[in-house]
């Protein structure tokens, strides 16, 4: 095969249907060594078979020797009526006989035995490629295979007679023929039977065999549906053990092992998670006393009617407001304390339109400088939740675009439903999340390090979490799609049919 067709073969090859799993492999592998016998032991078969009848065939020429065509040098040979005459008798020769005389490179005489005792001449004619064919015959006393137009396959034996001439004498090929195909046929209907047996016992077979290793799977792919990333995680029933001496039973013991290694990670993961859940609300609890204390002690030392210094002054403002800030901080991460700890919200119906409306009119107060518009459908959308905690998710999304874009952006507010779903976007023109702030963008404390802002403000980078947290715990999702001059906040809440709304 040339390297041209290569590459031919190599595509052919890439586009039949290849068996994927190990139990196709396995059935497909042990069908093709069964073909493979098969076809072995068939033409080993097919061979030792037509080599025998051909063998006994050259026996009966040697067994006849040229006493047929040599009474062809007479004349025309006919049927003969007695037994005694070797010249012209024919009965003694099997029917197809053939034999022929040559003198030279000339055949003078040939006939062949017919099947009938009505027949009166023997005499066949012979094309000028048979002659040819005949001429070509070496005299070697050796059997030989020749094709005759007239007759068909032949085993022909030559040797010279007492005048000078040639005699050929053959018999037909048709019975070893016919005997060879017989036996391709039988074995090949049994052996295709054999194949179909072996493929469907072998597939049962190799299923039992793979039955542990496909429980193995089974559970190792239950293994995988579970969430991992965090909260408590109760792993599936071990794969069932099996003899450690076999391969199978070796992979189940690793599997179980690691699948209890796994487990002790995540229960000691969950209980640390536990510990500082809790510490996260105890501590987030106890300071928003003292925090409050500060802020209200330095609110009312500014209202002490008696003259302060103007230092002091401006001090006791920044105590006042950065209290303020660390009070709201504390609430925030109380509150991602108390949803991380899994514990309910109200789950009452929420005119959401009516929220919408009042965020964007706190939006536009809090920030004037900006441009913020409003698309709403006709009907008033519903959804069951927290109505407090969905303002907060409004009232961070609004203040997250009012901080980190520059004045005079475009804020637009935007409400539909799809169709049981309420989808709420919150969409500005501004220079865009960066790249790599965006797979974090709802984790806490990230903030976009003021390279969207355009100027100064901005939070603790807890209000997209809160917004993430939030949406999670009513059952719903929030996306970003960010580049420069198109920044938009995704969230989908289960909406209420229309017939439930009130």
């Amino acid at each position: 095969m040339s390297r041209r067709r290569w590459p031919r073969v190599r595509a052919v090859v890439r586009r039949l249907p290849l068996p994927r799993t190990m139990r196709a492999r396995l059935t497909a592998g042990l069908l093709v060594l069964l073909a493979v016998s098969c076809a072995a032991v068939g033409v080993a078969a097919v061979y030792e078979l037509n080599g025998f009848l051909t063998g006994r065939l050259d026996q009966q020429l040697h067994d006849v020797g040229v006493r047929f065509p040599a009474s062809l040098e007479h004349g025309t040979v006919k049927p003969s009526d007695h037994d005694g005459d070797e010249n012209g008798d024919t009965r003694r020769q099997s029917t197809g006989t053939f034999g022929a005389r040559l003198v030279g490179r000339d055949v003078t005489n040939a006939a062949v035995v017919p099947s009938g005792q009505n027949i009166t001449d023997l005499n066949v004619s012979l094309t000028a490629s048979d002659r040819q064919t005949l001429v070509g015959i070496p005299a070697d006393g050796r059997a030989h295979t020749v094709c005759l137009s007239a007759l068909g396959d032949y085993r022909v034996l030559a040797a010279r007679g007492l005048d000078g001439d040639v005699l050929v004498t053959g018999l037909p090929m048709e019975p070893v023929r016919a005997a060879v195909h017989r036996l391709e046929l039988v074995a090949g209907c049994v052996f295709g039977l054999a194949l179909v047996v072996a493929g469907v016992a072998g597939a049962l077979w190799v299923r039992w065999s793979l039955r542990p290793l496909s429980r193995v799977a089974a559970t190792a792919t239950r293994v995988s549906e579970l969430p991992l990333a965090s909260g408590e995680v109760a792993l599936p029933p071990r794969a069932p053990e099996q003899d450690p001496r076999s391969e199978v039973g070796r992979l189940a013991g690793a599997f179980n092992r690691m699948l209890g290694h796994v487990e002790d990670a995540l229960t000691k993961r969950h209980a640390s998670e536990e510990r500082l859940r809790s510490f996260a609300a105890d501590a987030s609890h106890e300071l928003r006393t003292p925090v409050a204390s500060v802020r209200g002690h330095a609110e009312l030392a500014l209202l002490h009617p008696d003259p302060v210094p103007p230092k002091v002054t401006r001090a006791l403002e920044r105590i006042a407001a950065e209290s303020a800030r660390m009070g709201e901080m504390v609430d925030d991460l109380l509150l991602l304390a108390r949803l991380d700890a899994g514990r309910p919200l109200e789950r009452l119906p929420v005119d959401l339109t009516h929220l919408v409306l009042d965020s964007v009119t706190d939006a536009r107060a809090a920030g004037p400088d900006h441009r913020w518009t409003l698309e709403l459908p006709e009907e008033p959308v519903t959804v069951t939740g927290d109505a407090h905690r969905l303002q907060q998710v409004l009232a961070n999304l609004l203040a997250n675009a009012r901080w980190h874009t520059p004045v005079g952006t475009k804020v637009t507010v935007s409400l539909e439903t799809d169709p049981d779903t309420a989808v709420l976007t919150v969409h500005d023109d501004g220079p865009g999340v960066p790249e790599d702030v965006q797979p974090g963008v709802f984790e806490r404390f990230t903030r976009a390090d003021r390279r969207r802002t355009g100027g100064a403000g901005g939070g603790a980078g807890l209000g997209l979490s809160i917004v993430a947290a939030v949406v999670e715990a009513h059952g719903g999702t929030v996306e970003l799609e960010s580049r420069p001059g198109a920044t938009t906040f995704t969230v989908r809440l289960g909406a209420q049919p229309r017939s439930t709304r009130t």
